[in-house]
């Protein structure tokens, strides 16, 4: 199975947000396996993954290079890429520098579909969460300006609405 017949599995299978759920099918019947990946102008489907320390009641946040702002881990799928968890799973731990994640069972947390600039235009973002094994350590990556853990209630206040959002889902989950 490739990595596009593997996304549209995992949404089709996806409940939640039903429009925009639509919305990332849609792209994919349109764009085929370019629609995955980064040189797709229309847009492209990304990966992340929340991760969290729910024994310590904690998010990790990476301050983004690019953006400069506190975002979970997360980015464009690669062709090695097996499926849409294992990309989050392998940017997860890119981008945090801690070995040993595993994504919270029941697939994606949530979906989020925001622009970027051309020429991409659009990151339909597939989103997971990932739950760092006891004592993880974090490390920052050459893509982050800074990485951090914050508390559950310290989260809206540092982060944009998706962030919550998917911290929020999150928790439901757990």
């Amino acid at each position: 199975m490739s990595l596009y017949d593997d996304a549209v599995l995992v949404l089709k299978e996806y409940a939640d947000q039903p429009e925009l759920r639509d919305v990332y099918l849609e792209h994919l019947a349109a764009h085929g396996e370019g629609g995955m990946y980064k040189p797709s102008s229309a847009g492209h489907v990304t990966a992340s993954a929340l991760v969290i320390d729910p024994e310590r009641g904690r998010v990790l946040l990476t301050l983004h290079k690019k953006l400069n702002m506190w975002l979970q881990m997360g980015g464009h799928c690669e062709q090695e890429d097996a499926t849409v968890a294992e990309a989050a799973l392998r940017e997860g731990t890119e981008e945090s520098g801690i070995a040993g994640l595993t994504l919270l069972p029941g697939g994606p947390v949530r979906l989020d579909r925001h622009p970027i600039p051309a020429p991409c235009n659009w990151h339909l973002d597939v989103q997971y969460a990932a739950i760092a094994p006891a004592g993880a350590a974090a490390e920052i990556s050459d893509e982050s300006l800074d990485l951090r853990w914050f508390a559950y209630d310290e989260v809206a206040g540092v982060a944009d609405t998706s962030v919550v959002r998917l911290m929020e889902n999150t928790l439901k989950r757990l």
